[in-house]
């Protein structure tokens, strides 16, 4: 997304785009939030419940974590583990850093880090924002924020499915760009299924897909220059 073919970050694009982001967000809180809201919620059906339970941030987070395992495992079948230090000793530090040797050019693990990347920032502004979810405008008629809550009830911007499903697919894309079209596609379906299923505002998948990809450009580039150094 703002990835140069150098893998660097194309700051200026950012930087715009960072702009653009933030001033849709602050139309939609103001302005067309509720009635795409409104509108995108006659498309809802059940493969949206399907999307909400497959496509979370945790599920992200465990299935890449599973294959990183069986990619290990697939290493050591041909190199042996390590796991003493220089004095013959069991030493977890030697095990962990020769496991992450093993695993840190997999893409399992470049998209483990951009999940769990964009997932620390996102539930960091989910409370910091404290936006009431879709379900009180329905039921209520009642929106707002209440900043520093940690209910889900008033997590609603950014949606987290939104940035870990951008962080997983926009990495996914960028790793192999035959299958882009594919991923990014399936990325802006799981973004717009928050809004149909009831579960977001527009703008709350808007900034939640704005995190995921830049998060997903930030790792790859930093995870790629490490691999180049070593």
């Amino acid at each position: 997304m703002f990835l140069t073919k150098e893998n660097k970050i194309k700051w200026k694009l950012l930087g715009y785009s960072g702009i653009v982001t933030f001033v849709l967000i602050l139309l939609g809180i103001f302005w067309f939030d509720k009635p795409l809201y409104l509108f995108l919620r006659n498309f809802d059906c059940r493969l949206w419940g399907w999307f909400d339970a497959i496509f979370d941030a945790k599920n992200w987070l465990i299935v890449s974590a599973v294959v990183m395992l069986f990619f290990y495992i697939k290493k050591i079948w041909h190199s042996k583990p390590k796991y003493k230090n220089d004095n013959g000793k069991v030493s977890v530090i030697v095990f962990c850093k020769d496991a992450l040797q093993k695993v840190r050019n997999s893409y399992a693990f470049y998209v483990f880090c951009s999940v769990l990347t964009a997932s620390v920032i996102g539930q960091i502004l989910k409370v910091l924002i404290g936006r009431a979810r879709p379900i009180f405008y329905e039921a209520l008629d009642m929106t707002g924020f209440f900043p520093l809550s940690t209910e889900w009830a008033f997590n609603s911007m950014p949606s987290g499915h939104s940035f870990a499903s951008f962080a997983g697919l926009v990495m996914l894309g960028l790793l192999a760009p035959k299958i882009k079209w594919f991923t990014w596609s399936l990325a802006i379906v799981i973004g717009l299924s928050r809004v149909c299923y009831g579960a977001h505002w527009p703008t709350d998948v808007l900034l939640g897909a704005f995190i995921g990809m830049v998060m997903a450009d930030f790792v790859k580039t930093t995870l790629k220059a490490k691999n180049m150094e070593k």
